[in-house]
């Protein structure tokens, strides 16, 4: 039998969620990214409706990988309703069933000196 590898720590990436799969995939390829990027965290994707896995369900991933604090990342541009409500309502209710987790909520992408390059590369600007 295979045990999963534990990890103390992790990186949950959480955006809205939409019903086109290929919109979901790019949150999933972004963690899996991170994932090689980081591989001492566990790097996990969630949606906040429409898709999994759910916020809920990615803290009980975490859970089951033995983490004890996950650093959520809102994965949008700004803040908002989203950001300063939404996630952190969907975190403490997921807190409720796994009293064992800690987190903490990062500031979403902003305005950053490598967006503005990715812009300027994308556009040719």
């Amino acid at each position: 039998m295979r045990t999963k590898k534990t990890f103390e720590k992790a990186l949950l990436l959480v955006d809205h969620g939409s019903r086109l799969e290929e919109a979901n995939r790019v949150l999933d390829e972004m963690a899996a990214r991170l994932q090689s990027e980081l591989p001492g965290l566990y790097v996990q994707a969630a949606h906040m409706e429409r898709a999994e896995p759910s916020v809920e369900q990615a803290f009980a991933r975490c859970a089951e990988r033995g983490v004890e604090e996950i650093v959520v990342f809102p994965y949008f541009l700004g803040p908002g309703k989203h950001c300063n409500e939404d996630i952190p309502e969907l975190c403490r209710a997921a807190c409720e069933h796994h009293p064992n987790l800690s987190y903490r909520i990062t500031e979403p992408l902003g305005v950053h000196e490598k967006i503005i390059e990715v812009i300027r590369e994308r556009t040719g600007l």
